[in-house]
């Protein structure tokens, strides 16, 4: 599987080699890579390089290394939650500004439900009506913490509808990352709670109908109405 690593860019070889397998598919989940020994002699670099090369991976995402007897470095399922948490880093230190995340969402969110219209199945709208039903109750019980949950899992629903990991990945981003600017610009009450169920609610008749422009509309409108708010109590 492995090869003696180019000795004249050593480090990036066994990171590339290794970074490739994972990849192909020639090492799957839970799989574990040979001792540090041998592969040392198979990429023939010392240990310093090699464990260097292994931290990467794991910074990567796609290895993760355990001490003990029974550790190693274990290959990773590829998944969305590092880039999630850089995400949520990058607009904790104010890199990511709200007037950045509400020009993003309002274009993406447009185009995405457009194309969630398209692909949706009965099953999925009867989930996100699902979703709407949970949000409407703790509406009436005036539960907003777990309401704004419940909003943040309807706009990922929408991204999964699109049936394009792309997309899916994007919208998980954003909603697992904007909860502060609720908290810090936009407290949720009665009034506003109820103007975003008004909103969810015409997006579901929409789709029941397979209206993609008007969907993608509304969900541009509520957008934006709600970053203005935001923008304007900060």
């Amino acid at each position: 599987m492995f090869k003696k690593a180019k000795q004249t860019r050593v480090f990036q070889d066994v990171v590339e080699q290794i970074q490739d397998a994972i990849l192909n598919g020639k090492l799957e989940p839970g799989s574990k890579l040979p001792p540090e020994r041998t592969l040392k002699d198979i990429f023939n670099t010392s240990r310093g390089t090699l464990r260097e090369a292994l931290r990467v991976l794991e910074q990567k995402g796609l290895i993760d290394i355990k001490l003990g007897v029974a550790g190693g470095a274990i290959v990773k399922r590829i998944d969305a939650e590092p880039i999630i948490e850089s995400l949520a880093l990058l607009i904790r230190s104010g890199e990511v500004s709200l007037e950045h995340i509400s020009e993003f969402r309002i274009k993406i969110e447009g185009s995405m439900m457009e194309l969630a219209a398209e692909h949706a199945k009965k099953k999925d709208i009867q989930e996100l009506e699902s979703l709407f039903n949970e949000a409407k109750a703790f509406y009436n019980n005036n539960e907003w913490e777990n309401f704004l949950k419940t909003d943040e899992k309807m706009h990922t629903h929408i991204g999964m509808m699109t049936r394009n990991p792309i997309f899916r990945f994007v919208q998980k981003s954003i909603h697992d990352n904007i909860h502060r600017y609720y908290a810090e610009h936009l407290s949720m009450n009665k009034k506003r709670a109820l103007e975003n169920l008004t909103d969810f609610k015409k997006i579901i008749a929409a789709l029941k109908i397979n209206d993609a422009k008007t969907a993608s509309s509304i969900i541009m409108d509520h957008v934006k109405r709600f970053s203005d708010k935001m923008q304007k109590n900060r």
